[in-house]
């Protein structure tokens, strides 16, 4: 059975950093292979991760986009085929294979460029079905979206055990928050449990904060200290899931998935 963690927050707010050790722990204190899904165009979970990136689910949309007009004189997209009898479903499950980033105990799909108005439905239709197919494959898939969960909308199984909602310590932060949060009741996504994650908190929540979370719908579930080590990292650009156990970053998080993970 396939647990699926799924990360929402506003640009900044660094949802990809908790992203990245949320897998980091799941690597090291669960069994099960991982499936990260970079859904945040502007994200860049790969350099959290360490992996290379070649090229993205969008490119491979746009990459079939253009065999289907090229097909169109000879007929073969109005059947559903391409050139050489390849179906839209099959040359689209071979190359989102072949695009995924495999690391040592996780992989890595990109989404990249958002759908956009100008696409073919029945190729984003088919490239939902092919990416939940792939999903299926995993223990656990962790998904770092945009503000809007515009992805996690889209996907035809459209079941999230965990979503973790973060920001950053602030009121604004917490105002966008609560109406990221609130967007899982409009949208068409089946959420088991939701939860807050305060980042970058320098010495203890302060009360106006805690004051302010505990009326909001969305329990928090810890929070995450700000840490020196971190700059070092993003200066050098060294994968963040290199950071050492003994890191407060890692081990706020660690201790924030054993108590969701945890029976």
């Amino acid at each position: 059975m396939t647990t699926t963690i799924a990360l929402a927050g506003k640009g900044g707010v660094g949802k990809t950093t908790i992203a990245a050790m949320v897998i980091k722990y799941l690597a090291q204190n669960r069994e099960g292979a991982i499936l990260a899904i970079d859904a945040d165009p502007s994200s860049n979970l790969n350099m959290v991760l360490g992996l290379e990136l070649e090229w993205t689910v969008g490119d491979i949309r746009e990459g079939l986009l253009e065999q289907v007009k090229a097909s169109l004189s000879t007929g073969g997209a109005a059947m559903g085929s391409l050139s050489g009898g390849m179906t839209k479903r099959d040359y689209l499950d071979y190359e989102v294979r072949s695009s995924l980033s495999e690391g040592d105990r996780f992989d890595l799909i990109a989404m990249g460029r958002s759908e956009g108005p100008g696409c073919y439905c029945a190729v984003n239709h088919n490239l939902r079905q092919v990416i939940d197919s792939i999903s299926q494959n995993y223990r656990y898939v962790v998904i770092d979206n945009e503000a809007g969960m515009e992805h996690l909308s889209r996907r035809t199984t459209r079941d999230v055990d965990h979503l973790l909602v973060v920001t950053g310590p602030t009121q604004r932060g917490l105002v966008a928050a609560e109406r990221i949060a609130e967007l899982r009741h409009e949208l068409d996504i089946q959420i088991k449990n939701a939860y807050l994650i305060v980042n970058r908190l320098s010495g203890d929540l302060p009360a106006p904060l805690e004051a302010r979370i505990q009326e909001m719908d969305l329990p928090l579930l810890g929070t995450v200290p700000e840490d020196a080590e971190m700059a070092e990292f993003e200066f050098s650009g060294r994968p963040l899931v290199e950071l050492g156990d003994e890191s407060p970053i890692y081990r706020a998080v660690a201790a924030m998935m054993e108590q969701i993970l945890t029976p």
